[in-house]
């Protein structure tokens, strides 16, 4: 099972990522904006998906919206 981003690179665990684009945050006020870098980035069972870490918060980020830095 590959995990890709939305331009088809490979992604791996312990990669950074950056947002393509700006995302709210479900269940929250919180919204992240276009270009915001996440390190460390942690493969789940399914390859559209990602979590990352963002501060106490465990965040599953789809790969559609996700570009590997």
């Amino acid at each position: 099972m590959e995990t890709k981003d939305c331009y088809g690179n490979l992604l791996s665990e312990k990669d950074s990522i950056f947002l393509v684009k700006d995302l709210k945050l479900k269940g929250s006020s919180k919204t992240y904006k276009q270009g915001t870098v996440f390190k460390n980035i942690r493969l789940t069972d399914s390859p559209e998906e990602v979590e990352v870490r963002e501060g106490k918060t465990t965040i599953v980020l789809r790969t559609e919206f996700i570009k590997k830095k």
